[in-house]
């Protein structure tokens, strides 16, 4: 082993009077007296021993598998336990040191070799936790001809730390060496003595044992009080209005109750955890949709609609808001009915377009037309800004528009014949100077269209020049629907593209007959609930 040192310094003196300060390393003489300061080094002698090896833990237990019956009345042991755990190995032993003989009369200090530690023992594994048990029986007195042991597995015990090995000790703690300088006989012979040391080596310590390894829980009973497999909770799902129409969709729920006692339902010396899951009750309801609406089902046929069972027993819908509904709902023993009288895509409100600006004076008609066809359903309510320009306002824009005039349309102004609507805006309290032929105009229209309790807007801009009508066909006039509230003044700022309400509506009123004993929908739910 390759010698290890330490540099020491300390001095000497030699029976000196006065003693003088001094540096090391240095000497100086005074008379026949002199003081030496010597730094020395310190090496190692031997083998150190070595560290024992950590102890490997034990295996933690596999929990004991669940299991389910039906129980009968017939005396019935189960096994359940959790096994357990294994134990953490024995840490090992540190190995001795090589003390080896002691070097003599060297001129350095020594240290004998140090022992080495013990190590740590292992730790114990943990105890598998027992197994659940879940028994089916509609009487409960079943239950005390069952003994369950589903105790947790014990912890595995910690294994000992290894023990440390010893030092070695010197076997001579000090020795002097003389040194001399010059021939003997000559004035400046000098000898001078120099004590050295050897220092015990440092004793090894125990590991330390590992820790107790964790007892398994025991397992849990659960008590379901019926005689059939139970199925799955189903209280929620999203579902094409397809599937709803052609065979419905059942939800269900299952009630849980949290209780005390378990020990007590079973078998005396049963070993389950006291507390246990009992099943209150099974909620099964089912949703269909019956589709009484004159428009074609395969519009819709791929929308979804979320249906949810909730805690009392109701299903809430939550309907597609692009879709404007009208329908009501009905209630069947177990089964809710969904039935629709009309439903109309929500964008095909709002597909109002210009077809012709006609006429001048108080023959001045603005019409346009439903692209969507859906005006039969739809009430229209109608706002006007009406300005005018010196200037040709068709092919490029202008700026010197004067509004004369801003408000709503009478209903008896507007005349519909299937798609058409002709607005008479020469009949508006608008001077004769300013529907005069040749004369550049803007035409602003808010249309408000309603339907069931849905509303959006679409604002159309109609720039031209006034003159005879575009060879558009005039269709006879019908009268409006019925006149809907006076209308708020018009908005400068209406925006083109309608806002779609995000939370559909039912009416309480439908456009076609009602089953005598189905309630109306509430006005405006942003999901339908179905009562129980």
């Amino acid at each position: 082993m390759r010698p290890y040192g330490y540099l020491s310094f300390f001095l000497i003196p030699l029976l000196c009077s006065p003693l003088r300060a001094i540096a090391a390393p240095m000497q100086t003489q005074n008379e026949d007296c002199f003081v030496v300061a010597q730094g020395t080094e310190t090496q190692g002698f031997g083998s150190n021993g070595q560290n024992g090896t950590v102890g490997g833990a034990g295996k933690n237990a596999v929990n004991a598998d669940n299991l389910t019956i039906f129980a009968d009345g017939s005396p019935l042991t189960l096994n359940l336990a959790g096994r357990d755990g294994e134990n953490g190995q024995r840490g090992g032993d540190a190995t001795a040191a090589d003390c080896k003989n002691q070097p003599e009369q060297v001129s350095y200090d020594l240290r004998a070799p140090d022992g080495a530690n013990g190590a740590n023992g292992g730790n114990g594994g943990d105890g598998g936790n027992g197994g659940s048990i879940s028994i089916y029986s509609t009487n409960p007195s079943n239950l005390r001809q069952i003994f369950v042991n589903a105790a947790g597995g014990k912890g595995g015990q910690p294994g000992a730390g290894g023990l440390g090995s010893q030092g070695c000790n010197c076997s001579k703690p000090y020795w002097t060496v003389e040194t001399c300088s010059g021939n003997p006989g000559d004035p400046d012979y000098r000898c001078s003595t120099k004590e050295f040391r050897c220092f015990n080596g440092r004793s090894g310590v125990n590991g330390n044992a590992g820790l107790l390894g964790r007892d398994g829980l025991p397992g849990k009973l659960t008590w379901i009080n019926l005689n059939k497999p139970l199925e799955p909770d189903k209280p929620s799902a999203t579902v094409t209005m397809a599937t709803l129409k052609d065979q419905g969709f059942t939800l269900s729920k299952n009630r849980w109750e949290t209780r005390q006692g378990a020990i007590a339902l079973l078998a005396p010396g049963s070993v389950v955890v006291d507390e246990y899951l009992a099943l209150i009750e099974r909620t099964e309801r089912s949703f269909l949709l019956i589709w009484n609406a004159p428009q074609a089902f395969s519009n819709f046929a791929d929308r979804n609609l979320t249906l949810t069972l909730n805690d009392q027993q109701e299903i809430n819908v939550t309907l597609p808001s692009d879709i404007w509904w009208e329908g009501t709902t009905q209630k069947r023993n177990a089964v809710t009915e969904f039935v629709v009288y009309n439903a109309i895509l929500a964008g095909d409100a709002t597909r109002l377009e210009e077809v012709a600006l006609a006429g001048n004076g108080n023959d001045l008609k603005l019409i346009l037309a439903d692209r969507a066809d859906k005006s039969n359903l739809i009430a229209t309510k109608f706002k006007v800004k009406y300005s005018i320009t010196q200037s040709d306002p068709r092919f490029r824009p202008v700026s010197d528009y004067s509004t004369k005039y801003t408000g709503d349309l009478p209903d008896d102004l507007v005349t519909i014949n299937g798609d058409r609507f002709t607005l008479n805006i020469g009949q508006l309290p608008i001077p004769a100077e300013y529907l005069k032929p040749g004369l550049g105009v803007e035409i602003e229209v808010l249309a408000t269209r309603t339907f069931s309790g849905y509303s959006a807007n679409q604002k159309l801009v109609v720039t031209d020049i006034i003159g005879p009508a575009r060879g558009v066909p005039m269709a006879p006039s019908v009268p409006q629907t019925p006149a809907l509230p006076a209308a708020a003044p018009f908005p400068s700022n209406a925006p083109t593209v309608p806002r779609i309400p995000t939370s559909p509506t039912f009416p309480t009123s439908p456009t076609v007959p009602r089953m005598p004993t189905s309630p109306p929908l509430p006005t405006n739910p942003s999901s339908l609930p179905m009562p129980r």
